[in-house]
């Protein structure tokens, strides 16, 4: 059994076959898939999804791609949207400096929302940092010393030093078929150093297909290729590694129910 933590299902890549998408995935053996908030405002939209699918659930965020779109959403709006039965996380929220779509300072006040929210909720905010090592790291330090939360950097293609301080800081790092990327060398010796019990695999889907998919739309099915290189790196079996990054999920969003043996859901 295998989790895919991050992906998007609500986008319109999969419209068009999202039960087959799913089936997929099903027949490949991930047991459950979580799908990413990118914007508050198509909350309704996410959640709907995850009560059709039995595997699927979802969080509430808005993405820093679209933090001016939703600049005044409160805690309280992510604490109250949260409590869907299917909601398991908060975000993805974070920086991004590579697009800067939104203003930074704009970005930073929605992201530091979101760790509120998670904070007061004891969910797991969903963490998207890109080309924005040192402030991320800043504000992570910070926040935790006005109080701790449990977070995952994911779709991690950051620094060494920004792993190291997610880690130190009790935080997850989740990979993705990047890490399967020839030219990637340097994210799989940052994956070496990752505590087994901090590990995820994720899709980031419909983004980032990993080999032998590369170029191609991702869907949750393609996870395994990510964790069975990710299992090669860390040097461990591809069995123990599924099992491994089950039970992280499953520590981290505490809120999902657990898998029964012989069920896909």
């Amino acid at each position: 059994m295998l989790i895919d933590s991050h992906c998007h299902l609500d986008f319109p890549d999969f419209a068009e076959e999202l039960d087959a998408v799913v089936g997929r995935a099903r027949a490949a053996g991930i047991g459950r898939m979580i799908t990413i908030s990118t914007r508050v405002s198509r909350f309704a939209a996410i959640s709907a999804l995850a009560e059709r699918f039995a595997e699927v659930f979802c969080t509430v965020g808005t993405h820093p791609h679209q933090a001016d779109e939703e600049p005044d959403v409160s805690v309280a709006d992510l604490i109250r949207l949260s409590g869907h039965p299917r909601c398991v996380g908060i975000g993805e929220a974070g920086l991004d400096y590579h697009y800067d779509k939104a203003p930074r300072d704009v970005a930073a006040r929605v992201f530091r929302t979101h760790i509120a929210a998670a904070r007061e909720t004891g969910l797991p905010l969903v963490i998207h940092s890109r080309d924005a090592d040192d402030d991320m790291a800043a504000i992570l330090r910070e926040e935790h010393r006005n109080g701790p939360f449990k977070a995952v950097l994911h779709c991690f293609t950051s620094s060494a030093g920004l792993a190291q301080t997610g880690v130190d800081l009790g935080l997850f790092v989740s990979f993705s078929g990047v890490l399967t990327f020839k030219n990637s060398e340097a994210l799989r010796a940052i994956a070496k150093t990752v505590p087994l019990d901090r590990l995820l695999v994720e899709t980031d889907a419909p983004f980032l297909a990993p080999v032998p998919h590369r170029g191609k739309r991702n869907e949750p099915a393609f996870v395994v290729e990510t964790a069975r290189v990710l299992a090669d790196v860390v040097g461990i079996e591809v069995d123990a590694l599924h099992a491994q990054t089950t039970a992280n999920v499953h520590r981290l969003f505490g809120k999902l129910p657990p898998i029964e043996k012989g069920a896909a859901a």
